[in-house]
């Protein structure tokens, strides 16, 4: 059975061989990082809006050998929107979002493009090309087909709020200016169906909208307002993604149990991560389970930071055996395989699935 085959399965809520492995993402030092535990032979560190295009190349190529060395049945890719320099320590992308790079990966939008009804009626979506995916059909060839390469389009959330350059503005715009706050949504909703249906023009076989909508406490906004607001963006992307048979997976951060009935509702066919400072797996899966896949769960910010490489195999232990029975689990971080993540913690956590994540799962 190849990756994309066993991620396929559990992607559908079945039981291939034995439990997927998968990861959203590797920043550039921990691709580093990781091949060093098998090789010397790795590039520089450099951040990603630093590198010439060779420099990018061979980054890629690490993370090609890292998959392949961790044995990975997918792995996760951005779409290359195009950043340029603007300033020191400060990028512009395609949409015209100025933001501060950062080594964790996540870079801060520091300067959105619009702001009133005018901004928003002025504004030239940029046009989704087949560049925006080179990477991922790179990956695709590479693979021989063979694992799961999943792309990560816009989210209209996360659109939303970087169009306005800063998300305190984007949350009380619900309540100042609703309809200026529908139409940014609709915009990116619309930019991320762009990108879906680019995509899949393309041969892209799986997407993820990465938008964090919830703090450890609960959701950034009420139930209702994200009922009113953002899921019908949400559900519009999932239908456009379906439409091209390309299945969707909803990835945020923090506890979304009260969410996770309306990203059922929408149809996303997986939930990443199920973050365990907030969240229960076993209760996850009894929600979740016959409706969608359950991605995730494996402590970023502690266990794999700070635990030992026995801490992790008991910790990937354990999450086997409450998230596997019966299939529509796979494995991965609760997060991303970031820069403060031991590299050997890595290995161990895949190490780990492999090692208990053979069907029938003792329970």
């Amino acid at each position: 059975m190849t990756g994309k085959q066993r991620f396929d399965i559990a992607l559908k809520g079945g039981q291939p061989d034995r439990v997927p492995l998968w990861e959203l993402a590797f920043i550039e030092s921990s691709i580093i990082g990781i091949a060093k535990q098998f090789t010397d032979d790795v590039p520089p560190f450099k951040l990603l809006h630093e590198m010439d295009p060779n420099e990018v190349l061979a980054l890629l190529r690490a993370l090609f050998f890292v998959v392949e060395k961790l044995d990975l049945d997918g792995f996760t890719l951005p779409v290359q929107s195009g950043n340029e320099p603007v300033a020191e320590n400060r990028v512009r992308d395609k949409f015209g979002i100025v933001y501060i790079p950062s080594d964790n990966g996540l870079a801060l939008p520091v300067q959105g493009v619009i702001t009133s009804h005018e901004e928003l009626k002025n504004f030239k979506k940029p046009r989704v090309d087949e560049t925006w995916f080179m990477a991922a059909k790179f990956a695709q060839v590479y693979f021989k087909g063979e694992r799961a390469v999943v792309v990560m389009p816009p989210d209209p959330w996360k659109l939303y709020w970087s169009l306005l350059g800063d998300m305190t503005r984007a949350l009380m715009l619900f309540y100042d200016d609703p309809e200026l706050a529908r139409g940014i949504l609709n915009l990116a909703a619309d930019i991320c169906i762009d990108a879906i249906n680019a995509g899949a023009d393309c041969g892209i076989e799986y997407f993820c909208l990465t938008g964090d909508l919830a703090m450890n406490s609960g959701p950034m906004m009420s139930p209702d307002t994200f009922r009113e607001f953002i899921k019908p963006c949400y559900a519009r992307a999932v239908q456009a993604s379906h439409a091209r048979g390309v299945p969707i997976i909803k990835h945020s951060c923090g506890d979304t149990v009260r969410l996770l009935e309306d990203f059922l509702d929408c149809g996303f066919d997986g939930i990443h991560p199920i973050q365990p400072q907030c969240m229960d797996i076993a209760e996850a899966k009894r929600i979740i389970a016959g409706r969608a896949a359950v991605l995730g769960n494996i402590d970023c910010i502690d266990l794999l930071p700070s635990g030992s490489t026995d801490d992790v195999d008991r910790a990937v232990r354990d999450t086997i055996a409450k998230a596997a029975p019966g299939g529509g689990y796979i494995l991965a971080s609760a997060n991303s395989i970031h820069k403060d993540v031991r590299p050997e913690n890595a290995v161990a956590m895949f190490r780990a699935g492999r090692k208990y994540g053979a069907y029938p799962i003792n329970e």
